[in-house]
């Protein structure tokens, strides 16, 4: 089974057209943040968000804009210097940009904590920022404001700023509990961005499956790569993956078909896409097919 089609809005030019489209395509996850379209995507997804309340909503908090910087500065959660990082996760700060996306979404089923790795240069620095935005995102989660937490990374699996057991023991710590309410895990999984991929055929330690086991939701972003990916696909890649589908299409079929992950995040406008999309992931790679595939682009 493929992981299903979820829109991605990180680099959407139209975030209300992008929703639209895969709102009528079926897609049951929508995936968003403070900073994306610059500041503005809350907003445009939240008139969508009244019309299907049956489709879930992940966000962010992390990443801010000069906008949002200011008015955080005026409120007295960011300090003097933190502006220019563009990127905060003091807990003062992770409650007042959560507040800010429930009046401006409505509602969010996932807040994930965006990019931790950027909370220091030492692991423990990062897993203090972690537990203490956890802290927060539990306290809220208590009061029926979210349904549940996350984190969303680029790298921080791959070096190693952190494990899925090491999040599992962060969010136990911050509740106070093993009743905690971390749900949520976005990575990216592409041909570029193969280790989870790689993990899951090697049998190795997989964050994917490690996080399957705990119950929790996991998103691949950026399977084409930012966009990249089609363009630097052979056509003799393309036949091993599978005959008969586009670059992008073959691309896509591959971090879809990825064992343990649930949402693939797909960035696209047109019910085109979307339509070729749903029908190219509608029958997964199976593992040998993975394996052939990884070996012949490593």
């Amino acid at each position: 089974m493929t992981a299903v089609l979820g829109l991605g809005t990180y680099k959407v030019r139209d975030v209300e057209l992008a929703a639209r489209t895969a709102l009528a395509s079926g897609a049951p996850w929508i995936d968003t943040a403070p900073n994306y379209a610059g500041g503005q995507a809350h907003r445009a997804l939240a008139p969508l968000l009244n019309e299907h309340p049956g489709v879930r909503v992940a966000t962010k908090t992390g990443f801010h804009t000069a906008e949002q910087a200011r008015a955080a500065m005026v409120d007295g959660v960011l300090g003097i210097t933190e502006p220019t990082a563009g990127h905060s996760l003091a807990p003062g700060f992770v409650r007042w940009q959560t507040e800010r996306t429930l009046e401006e979404l409505g509602r969010a089923d996932l807040v994930l904590v965006h990019n931790p790795e950027r909370a220091g240069e030492h692991r423990p620095q990062i897993h203090t920022a972690l537990r203490r935005a956890f802290t927060v995102l539990e306290e809220l989660v208590h009061q029926g404001r979210i349904t549940g937490y996350g984190v969303a990374t680029w790298s921080g699996l791959r070096d190693g700023a952190f494990t899925v057991p090491e999040l599992l023991r962060l969010a136990r710590e911050a509740a106070g509990s093993d009743e905690h309410h971390l749900a949520g895990l976005q990575q990216p999984v592409s041909l570029v961005m193969a280790d989870p991929i790689v993990q899951v055929l090697d049998a190795s330690p997989s964050s994917l499956y490690q996080a399957q086991d705990a119950g929790i939701t996991t998103f691949g972003s950026a399977p084409l790569h930012g966009g990249d990916l089609p363009g630097l696909m052979t056509p003799e890649l393309v036949d091993l993956i599978r005959s008969g589908l586009t670059p992008a299409s073959a691309a896509l079929l591959v971090a879809a078909s990825c064992p343990g992950l649930t949402v693939t995040l797909l960035s696209a406008s047109s019910s085109t896409h979307w339509q070729d999309a749903l029908q190219a992931t509608t029958v997964p790679l199976e593992p040998d097919q993975l394996r052939s595939v990884i070996r012949a682009v490593a």
